[in-house]
């Protein structure tokens, strides 16, 4: 999908109101999808977004966190950590599926379908700069941070 015009999207967020990527117009965002509120890969990662989000502010960039969760377990999930940015309710899958990491997964031998953890960024123009897929939680968000610094000018 890099290079691409990001797929636009309204859904509802942790914040009580829809949040569209178009809400964003002028900022870069970090868009991360990630399986399952409370748990410790998702936690980790969540974490570490939240504890490197003053610098992410820094470069004129937001950060959005999206799960197939309700909001009910998103709000927990925020309190719980202390979360300074939305998470977005995916319970139909359709962004997930829109930015295609909607999968077939196998784990112990069963196969099902879930999110791949995965992380795009986008620009203030909405295009899609940079992706990973099957995101490795370990030093992930400094690995985004350098790329927006190393890429992106913050204004």
């Amino acid at each position: 999908m890099r290079g691409k015009k990001a797929p636009d999207f309204s859904l509802p967020a942790s914040t009580g109101e829809n949040i569209s990527l178009s809400d964003y117009a002028g900022k870069n965002v970090v868009l991360y999808f990630y399986p399952k509120d409370m748990t410790p890969g998702c936690t980790t990662q969540a974490c570490d977004f939240r504890d490197w989000s003053a610098d992410f502010e820094k470069e004129n960039t937001r950060i959005l966190g999206v799960s197939p969760d309700p909001l009910e377990s998103h709000q927990k999930f925020i309190e719980k950590n202390e979360l300074p940015f939305p998470l977005l309710a995916d319970e139909n899958k359709e962004l997930a599926d829109a930015f295609g990491v909607w999968q077939l997964k196998k784990n112990f031998g069963k196969e099902y379908m879930g999110i791949v953890r995965s992380t795009f960024i986008i620009d203030k123009n909405g295009t899609i700069v940079e992706e990973w897929d099957n995101v490795k939680v370990k030093n992930h968000v400094e690995e985004t941070l350098q790329y927006i610094k190393d890429h992106l000018k913050s204004s």
